[in-house]
């Protein structure tokens, strides 16, 4: 992290205990859009209702638009039919435009706050909440489940998140409804968009995620996640104020690494 503006925290994910920092008061009081990190938790909710099936294959439009903003995606063209999981590895915008109208407006946004992100973490002192605003028509619902409209969380709200995630797998290995979730993280960091976090000797599971920076010209970035993949030991989240998640997940990598190859 040295010379970029963000933060960076890693957790034991069996104690909670804060194990590494670099600006923990920038993870504990930034807000800021979560992008694409939230695409796993509105995932869970249409899988766990029977809402969405884990098979069911998806086209992947472009150009897309949403509310008049162009949001297509990132994956290579090639990548054209997504089941549940491989959304998730791909980050497919149109994928998740498309299964979050099966949300009611309300619905997501109380999902959201069940998940925590408008509730401090008591991780470290003076932490910030994040803010949730609720969607009024689709395109605003769209977005919400995109993490490009109506929410701003910390870092460490996503970290938490992505912890009991992590518990969850831990608890259920095989995991039930949730398996796809857990399937495409760890695709992700294999061979997806978060392929910069992967680790050497072991495995990981995480997601990107990458919005616009209000006032600015930048875009902030995002990597959240855990490994080992199918034990998870420890919960990694990457902020970048400036740059992209795929340049947090570069990071989060080298971290992974260091923390895996000690005697």
């Amino acid at each position: 992290m040295a010379g970029k503006p963000g933060a960076l925290v890693v957790l034991n994910v069996a104690s909670g205990k804060i194990l590494a920092k670099s600006h923990p008061e920038v993870a504990a009081q930034r807000l800021a859009a979560p992008g694409s990190t939230l695409k796993p938790v509105v995932l869970m909710e249409l899988l766990g209702t029977g809402r969405v099936q884990p098979t069911t294959r998806l086209v992947c439009r472009r150009p897309l638009y949403i509310g008049g903003k162009r949001m297509d995606c990132t994956h290579p063209e090639g990548v054209n039919a997504l089941d549940a999981a491989d959304a998730i590895a791909y980050s497919c915008n149109s994928y998740f435009a498309s299964v979050a109208t099966l949300l009611k407006h309300d619905e997501l946004a109380r999902m959201l706050r069940r998940t925590g992100f408008t509730s401090p973490t008591h991780l470290v002192p003076n932490e910030a909440a994040g803010v949730l605003t609720e969607a009024r028509e689709e395109p605003q619902l769209q977005l919400q489940a995109l993490g490009e409209w109506g929410i701003e969380v910390t870092p460490l709200e996503l970290l938490m998140a992505y912890r009991n995630l992590a518990l969850q797998k831990l608890r259920t290995p095989v995991a039930g409804s949730a398996a796809p979730v857990f399937d495409g993280l760890e695709r992700a960091v294999r061979y997806g968009m978060a392929h910069g976090a992967q680790p050497q000797g072991t495995t990981a599971a995480g997601k990107t995620g990458t919005a616009a920076d209000p006032g600015t010209t930048w875009t902030h970035g995002f990597f959240v996640g855990y490994a080992p993949a199918d034990k998870p030991q420890i919960a990694i989240v990457v902020y970048l104020q400036q740059g992209k998640g795929l340049d947090a997940a570069a990071i989060a990598g080298k971290v992974l690494d260091a923390y895996f190859s000690k005697p």
